[in-house]
């Protein structure tokens, strides 16, 4: 369906299509911004794995479901005596999905911890993650993945090492030293029980930089290997082997250092907040909206998956895929989106058996904008070719032409052999239009689509 458009342009941006990306590998979509009107479409009604490009969905379900003022939970209980600041009994942490928890909040416990007169605790510190049942594991993630920030475990109790809020991760650094030598290294928060072997070696700056710090799949054990030159340096993102575990370890290292003593035998273990403990902290979150750059912008994989579970506890009273994605999908029905042939199992896109279509989601990026919280999504969106972070995101590096300055707001994607990109641009005309390039088939196709899309603007 071609409409709106000129002979020539429909023709120019058939071109690019077949001639840059391939014909029979993308799907692509062109609206009118203003009227929603189709002007362009490319197999448009055609379903293809999403990647990153689901968070348009699950991101625009959290404002609208959950709310730009939706907070998450963390409560602190008690259960047993305290005397002359001795509790006899245990500490439990109840989680609400929480990505934001760090150090900073930790502290915070532990003054208030303080406050309710606890300065040692002789039974055991438990974390009650119900809230989130079954595998943690997201859907698609293998156990490569695993080991990775952007595959972590979804958990209710869960920390971020960063403000980019790359939950259930730590961050380990590596500096070289004297050449033969091991280089140094550096965990960020803490390293949470989980145990590092540096088998990596210090080089001369003329070699080949092949230093990798993984986390062995299902294990605390973190290796350092390869060859670090002089001159440069490492870093990367380690998922937390259990979440809620590895949580409370640094929730409990932050305790002991602000003043809280543990007894010998108390033990870090998961349970269930029992009926005789008392409730005497809430800690809540930032808001949806407050998280939401660091979701769009970054790409959170995590997150995207928290509000999906948070959606169906919300909704259907439990916090899994399943029901969050019930009410995701009733959410886009309600707003008349066109969804025949979508499929979805996860929040993040991770999972290659989601399916959605350039047509729906051009749909959804039209039709929020008569929604209170469009700013919020909007804002949010990455801007292509804007160095700073917090405004260009993933987009930072692409479209870096002064002729495409602030042209393009567009949600990113990315899954093996898949690469997407949607959301609103300027033609070259000065008018305002909505797109979706969904491609796959490529080992590396980010340049098939920023070449397509360059070129099918000078048609608009």
């Amino acid at each position: 369906m071609n409409t709106g458009l000129s002979e020539e342009s429909v023709s120019g941006i058939q071109r690019a299509i077949d001639e840059i990306i391939g014909e029979e590998h993308v799907t692509v979509m062109f609206r009118d911004r203003e009227t929603g009107e189709v002007l362009y479409s490319h197999r448009g009604q055609h379903p293809m794995r999403p990647a990153s490009n689901m968070k348009l969905v699950s991101g625009a379900a959290a404002l609208g479901i959950l709310g730009e003022s939706y907070r998450m939970k963390t409560e602190i209980y008690v259960d047993g005596n305290l005397e002359n600041g001795i509790l006899q009994g245990n500490l439990i942490i109840k989680g609400g999905g929480d990505p934001t928890l760090n150090k900073e909040a930790f502290i915070q416990f532990a003054t208030k911890l303080k406050e309710y007169g606890i300065t040692e605790i002789v039974g055991d510190l438990i974390g009650d993650d119900t809230l989130f049942p079954g595998e943690t594991l997201p859907p698609g993630v293998d156990d490569e993945g695993e080991t990775y920030c952007w595959g972590a475990r979804i958990s209710a109790i869960t920390m971020s090492p960063d403000g980019d809020y790359d939950a259930s991760s730590i961050i380990v650094t590596a500096e070289p030293g004297e050449i033969g030598e091991q280089p140094s290294y550096k965990v960020i928060p803490y390293l949470s029980g989980h145990e590092i072997t540096n088998a990596a070696l210090t080089v001369a700056a003329s070699e080949e930089n092949t230093l990798e710090i993984l986390r062995t799949n299902d294990t605390n054990q973190i290796i350092i290997s390869g060859n670090l030159p002089q001159g440069e340096s490492a870093k990367n993102w380690v998922s937390l082997q259990n979440p809620t575990i590895n949580t409370l370890q640094f929730m409990k290292h932050i305790f002991e250092q602000e003043g809280i003593a543990f007894d010998i035998t108390s033990a870090v273990v998961q349970g269930t907040v029992p009926s005789s403990a008392t409730l005497i902290y809430t800690h809540f979150s930032p808001t949806v909206a407050e998280m939401f750059p660091a979701f769009m912008k970054f790409s959170n994989n995590s997150i995207a998956d928290i509000f999906v579970k948070l959606i169906g506890h919300e909704e259907q009273g439990v916090a899994d895929y399943e029901s969050g994605l019930k009410s995701v999908r009733a959410y886009l029905e309600q707003l008349q989106i066109p969804i025949d042939g979508w499929q979805f199992v996860d929040g993040s896109g991770l999972s290659h058996s989601d399916r959605l279509t350039s047509e729906g989601i051009t749909a959804l990026l039209h039709r929020l904008q008569a929604e209170p919280y469009f700013e919020t999504f909007f804002d949010s969106l990455p801007v292509a070719g804007q160095p700073d972070r917090w405004v260009g995101g993933t987009l930072r590096e692409r479209f870096t032409e002064s002729e495409y300055e602030n042209r393009i707001f567009a949600k990113t994607g990315y899954i093996w052999e898949v690469f997407c990109l949607s959301g609103y641009v300027v033609g070259d005309s000065g008018k305002e239009y909505i797109f979706s390039i969904l491609l796959e088939g490529y080992e590396e196709g980010i340049p098939y689509i920023d070449r397509g899309l360059a070129e099918m603007v000078k048609y608009l």
